[in-house]
């Protein structure tokens, strides 16, 4: 093959077929349409979810379960993690916390779990704390600040119902 036969046979402005010209043309009296029925008629086309008498594709498939879109985005982060992630008396907060990449979607508050070992003292700022994660963070020294959310579920619901 040579780079001059590449783009042989290819058209780039190909003229339109001229339908309903006469059956010599070809494409003469139902112009390419068959003969009766829905799809003859100009301008016609289905809905794509129809699927003649038999049910529906929507209807056939079961539907599992819901989105609850006034729930509140609660993202859990373990002691263990912050750990391995921050030095000894570092101040963690929500917008240190997505610097470092440990909190990578959107979220209305974060939870610190209990899992894993602390062994230094850290200021940790979050909006929820299990109990034993208080316990080891008092335990290796740090301190533990509770914030408040930054949207309530009331809130939230106003902010859906501007939108």
């Amino acid at each position: 093959m040579r780079i001059d036969h590449v783009n042989r046979g290819i058209t780039k402005n190909r003229r339109p077929r001229r339908l309903g010209r006469g059956t010599a043309s070809g494409q003469g009296k139902t112009s390419g349409r068959g003969q009766d029925g829905q799809r003859s008629r100009r301008g016609a086309s289905r809905h794509p979810a129809k699927v003649g008498e038999d049910l529906p594709m929507m209807r056939r498939i079961p539907k599992r379960g819901f989105f609850n879109r006034y729930a509140q985005t609660v993202i859990a982060l373990n002691v263990g993690d912050l750990a391995a992630a921050f030095e000894a008396g570092a101040e963690i907060t929500p917008s240190v916390l997505c610097e470092k990449g440990l909190v990578k979607k959107r979220f209305d508050e974060i939870k610190i779990l209990g899992d894993g070992v602390l062994d230094k003292p850290l200021k940790i700022s979050a909006h929820r704390f299990s109990n034993s994660a208080k316990e080891k963070i008092t335990a290796s020294g740090g301190s533990v600040t509770e914030l408040q959310a930054k949207r309530t579920p009331k809130q939230r619901v106003a902010d859906l119902a501007k939108k």
